[in-house]
């Protein structure tokens, strides 16, 4: 079998950060640091961005990327399926890497196509995370799931899950129950170009503004793998100073 295969969507517009793919301040485009890192797996044999702008597209390959022009889309698991589509590749295994986590460790990418491949019944895979101390698991822009025993998720959400009833909110060590979730996925072809498509937006999918609870609603299982989560997205003009900065003192 083919190694997996990484599409990544982008798009210019970002409601927070405008135009945030070629943002350019560390002398290459956000989405080249992307690319570059999801490259570095050793899971991996091929990257693509996936987008429906032009000026994307004549980006990626002037740095040498691949890349391949879409429609609009809602999201960015449909944008994928189109992406496969166009691309005409044959793996079995396709990575959803996000456009805007230019500092991705590439073994968490490793971590996640070794997971899926293990569980041969889940079409779907994605990670969770401890909380970090200084991280607050009541922050709704800091998504949250739960899982069963056998490491399939029950349910994501911004609000806080599971919610301690003994101390009304949050338990007395967060670290040890709360599990974040990145937004990283690993999808089975089929599912992703045969399946994912024609499943219907679902009450809970709009309301929590989640895509990955649409899977979850029609019943499909997704898998969870616990790694180190990645880098944090760029979704500000100050988060993106910030990547800028540590660029800077790295000597990158």
């Amino acid at each position: 079998m083919n190694r997996a295969l990484a599409i990544i969507p982008a798009r210019m517009a970002s409601t927070r950060l405008p135009g945030k793919p070629l943002l350019a301040e560390t002398g290459r485009p956000l989405i080249q640091h992307v690319v570059e890192n999801a490259s570095q797996a050793t899971s991996l044999d091929r990257v693509v961005v996936a987008t429906d702008d032009q000026v994307i597209i004549d980006a990626v390959r002037a740095f040498g990327g691949e890349a391949v022009l879409t429609g609009e889309h809602p999201n960015g698991t449909s944008r994928l399926a189109e992406a496969l589509t166009l691309i005409g590749a044959d793996h079995e295994l396709i990575v959803n890497v996000q456009g805007d986590e230019p500092e991705i460790d590439p073994s968490v990418i490793d971590a996640l196509v070794a997971g899926i491949a293990a569980d041969s019944e889940a079409p779907m895979a994605t990670l969770c995370s401890r909380f970090a101390e200084d991280e607050d698991p009541t922050n709704p822009n800091i998504v949250k799931l739960v899982r069963s025993v056998d490491g399939r998720a029950l349910y994501f959400s911004r609000s806080l899950i599971p919610f301690d009833r003994d101390s009304g909110g949050v338990g007395a060590n967060p670290q040890s129950v709360y599990w974040k979730h990145p937004g990283l996925y690993a999808y089975r072809r089929d599912f992703l170009a045969s399946t994912y498509p024609t499943l219907s937006p679902t009450p809970l999918e709009e309301l929590e503004k989640l895509e990955q609870l649409r899977v979850l609603e029609h019943g499909h299982a997704i898998v969870v793998i616990e790694a180190d989560a990645p880098e944090p997205g760029i979704d500000t003009p100050e988060q993106y100073a910030a990547f800028v900065a540590r660029q800077q003192s790295a000597g990158r």
